[in-house]
């Protein structure tokens, strides 16, 4: 059997086969989400940056996650607009590559960021008197830094891995680009490519996981010794919060690496699962941690008033 390699750049994407109605009303929902997803996190990034009371470890840490969630959506998004709006179903290569990179180092970042704040919740609430020594903003940078070098370490590896092998066909099924999704492309023996992905989702969900199950199981046990009502009702709201959040993530994401592997499944479905991993936390995070938080709901009131008035 002779298998021809494809050397085009130029890649075709699975049609989503929309009536020209549902095409016009899902270009323009996907537009809206976008803008509010922008308009949330950047509001919630430029809360804590200009407001040096709140240049604290919990929202320094916070920062990190509206980032994070820049970089998921501003990758997926401007391409399903671009394809709504120019009917084509083509992507070059290289921005292929771009949004997959992107896409996971966004999905890595995101189970890691909320990982370090359930352990700043966790010094937070078992070692009160403690954690001005602890979690001095050098040790938060530290933190901070070794998250995003692993993260794009991990990622990095991933399409090291993939550029070595050759393609031989040119369509993407998945939603977006994606490791499986490129990986499809290739016609070539990919299990060195496999087993290091299965390492990667392996190694970020046992970080994630252990943090997440070490950290609660003390905090639970913080909260049932004290006897300070008010306390224990804010740290089980705090953490009650994360958590959701957390599960949300972590099944959403699960479901969509887990569905690449099962033949019969919609692919209807799993594009719309996998397009949901990107779509609702970055839109809901910035809600929960800015509007629930107080002070950053305070602060961020406060800049709108004074622009309005000045306006």
């Amino acid at each position: 059997m002779v298998i021809y390699y494809n050397t085009s750049s130029i890649l075709n994407l699975q049609p989503l086969n929309l009536p020209l109605e549902t095409a016009i009303s899902t270009f323009l929902l996907a537009t809206l989400s976008y803008l509010v997803i922008l308009f949330c996190n950047l509001c919630l990034i430029l809360t804590v940056v200009l407001n040096k009371t709140l240049h604290q470890p919990m929202h320094l840490l916070l920062i990190n996650l509206p980032i994070n969630d820049l970089i998921g959506s501003t990758a997926f998004f401007p391409q399903i607009i671009k394809e709504l709006l120019l009917d084509t179903r083509k992507m070059h290569y290289t921005a292929c590559l771009a949004q997959a990179f992107c896409i996971h180092t966004y999905a890595v970042g995101a189970v890691l960021i909320l990982s370090l704040m359930a352990y700043d919740r966790y010094v937070a609430i078992c070692s009160p008197l403690k954690y001005q020594s602890i979690m001095t903003n050098a040790h938060i940078m530290k933190l901070i830094t070794a998250m995003w070098v692993f993260s794009l370490i991990l990622v990095s590896v991933i399409f090291i891995l993939l550029l070595r092998l050759p393609r031989c066909k040119s369509l993407i099924t998945h939603s977006y680009c994606d490791n499986p999704s490129l990986l499809g492309l290739v016609c070539a023996d990919t299990s060195i490519n496999n087993i290091y992905g299965l390492f990667t989702v392996a190694i970020v969900q046992l970080i994630g996981h252990a943090s997440i199950l070490y950290t609660y199981l003390h905090i639970l046990v913080a909260c049932c010794k004290t006897k300070r009502s008010d306390t224990k009702s804010k740290a089980m709201q705090t953490c009650a919060t994360h958590l959701v959040v957390f599960l949300l993530l972590e099944c959403m994401g699960l479901f969509t690496i887990i569905s690449y592997r099962l033949n019969n499944i919609s692919p209807v479905l799993r594009r719309f699962i996998g397009a949901s991993a990107i779509i609702f936390p970055s839109t809901l995070n910035p809600i929960i941690y800015g509007l629930k938080t107080k002070e950053i709901r305070g602060k961020a009131l406060a800049f709108f008033r004074k622009r309005i008035f000045i306006f």
